[in-house]
């Protein structure tokens, strides 16, 4: 285990999660020191397993690409949505244009999470400790200094330029400054099981597709994380969930998304049923004297179009070539904390609006029925209140919705890959007219991908 020093570091980092390894990454290749702090020990069980397209370009340009590739994972080259009474329409990653990745990985978290780790660690300038626990935020006058952690049953002390919230829904910094705010319209909740034994030959999708199932009520997913393993989850609001008994539900939802039951048929259970509360949570202050908060420490929201690995990774490394800025000399903190606060707004208030055009069915068109596809009969898709905004986007380009032509369907697909910073993306322009689904308070938004 490496030995970490009493003095200075350029940054502390709490959490050793995607998001902070990112950042340690960042600013140790900028030559600076950082001790970061994992209060586990890898590897550690880790719900979120699908990537997005512009999660491995990120990961390419980091140069970890190949590192996670070679590990076994499944490629994912589409998206089934799927509803109760078979129907479902599939989205071809492929399908955004300019020549851009058409391919991404599942990946299994556990392993996944420690490869970035022992990267990070593996870097000039990076100090990991795991087994590492953060007892207490250091302060000099209003600003944050450093922290008490304590490790092996021992209690040190250490400070730094800055200090980084990467601790996920602990939120060290986030809560202990009180920074949380929560939004009661999204109070989903989660049960899941992993199942080995998968035969994709059962498969009625396309092979390594996530396949989303929908329904009034929530929503099933079906991950592959191995070529033998898949991940089945259940989302559900909390009230529901708590009112029934976990195991019954999750066993009567799966019978009503016909498609996924028929994945796994065959399969037997490897991780039993395990539940998660899936509250979104989110943080207008986000960087400060001494501080950045990236990741889900500063904000969570519904998981159902996986954006969470690709949010945190991007926010560490902009958190990161922040920070080295200021230590360059090159920017103020203020102006640097702004610019990553905008930064993070952007991306996380885009993805938001997107999981809220999914559970709204204000869109569904009056007296008229939304049709899945016109490949497998037009039966209605149950619970997809996004196709409603998807139909009054093409009424605006004029012309019925073509699969492969349609200019909104590129949009769209280039939205599910992750272009949440886009100025351009008109199915997100058309998101961020709704007033009612802002989540933070006014901010500058930054159309700048940090991908493309």
């Amino acid at each position: 285990m490496a030995e970490a020093r009493n003095n200075d570091y350029d940054a502390i980092v709490i959490g050793g999660g995607p998001s902070g390894s990112a950042y340690a990454i960042t600013l140790a290749r900028k030559g600076h020191s950082v001790l970061l702090l994992e209060r586990e020990e890898m590897p550690r069980f880790h719900i979120g397993e699908s990537l997005l397209t512009y999660t491995a370009d990120v990961l390419e340009q980091m140069g970890l690409l190949d590192r996670v590739a070679k590990s076994g994972f499944v490629i994912k080259r589409g998206i089934e949505l799927t509803g109760t009474e078979g129907t479902f329409r599939r989205l071809d990653l492929g399908q955004i244009g300019d020549g851009r990745r058409g391919w991404t990985l599942h990946v299994e978290r556990s392993d996944f999470d420690k490869i970035l780790l022992d990267a990070a660690a593996e870097t000039p300038g990076v100090t990991v400790l795991q087994k590492a626990r953060v007892r207490k935020l250091l302060f000099s006058g209003e600003r944050i200094s450093g922290v008490r952690y304590t490790c092996d049953g021992e209690d040190h002390e250490t400070t730094g330029s800055f200090v980084i919230d990467a601790s996920g829904r602990a939120g060290v910094i986030a809560r202990g400054l009180d920074l949380r705010k929560t939004d009661n319209d999204l109070r989903m909740a989660a049960v899941f099981k992993h199942f080995g034994g998968l035969d994709e030959r059962n498969n009625p999708a396309t092979e390594g597709d996530i396949q989303l199932g929908l329904y009034e009520d929530g929503w099933f997913w079906a991950i592959p994380i191995r070529p033998d393993v898949i991940s089945i989850g259940c989302l559900a609001p909390a009230e529901i969930l708590r009112e029934s008994v976990p195991e019954d539900m999750f066993t009567k939802n799966l019978e009503r998304i016909p498609r996924i039951a028929q994945r796994i048929k065959g399969t037997a259970v490897i991780r039993e049923l395990t539940g998660e509360n899936n509250f979104e949570y989110h943080c207008d202050t986000l960087a400060g004297p001494g501080f950045f908060i990236i990741g889900d420490a500063g904000c969570f929201t519904d998981p159902v179009f996986s954006g969470g690995v690709l949010l945190a990774l991007t926010t560490g490394r902009r958190a990161a070539e922040e920070t080295a800025r200021v230590l360059a000399g090159e920017a103020e903190e203020k102006e640097a904390a702004l610019r990553y606060q905008n930064f993070f707004k952007t991306g996380y208030e885009t993805y938001y609006r997107l999981i809220r055009a999914v559970y709204d069915n204000r869109y569904v068109s009056e007296g008229r029925e939304l049709r899945v596809s016109p490949q497998n009969g037009g039966d209605r898709l149950a619970g997809a209140g996004w196709w409603g905004i998807q139909e009054r986007l093409q009424a605006t380009s004029g012309g019925p919705f073509d699969t492969k032509e349609s200019i909104e369907h590129f949009w769209l697909v280039r939205a599910l890959n992750g272009d949440f910073w886009s100025g351009e993306n008109r199915f997100f322009q058309r998101l961020r007219e709704e007033k009612a689904w802002g989540l933070f308070d006014d901010f500058d938004p930054i159309y700048e991908c940090p991908v493309h």
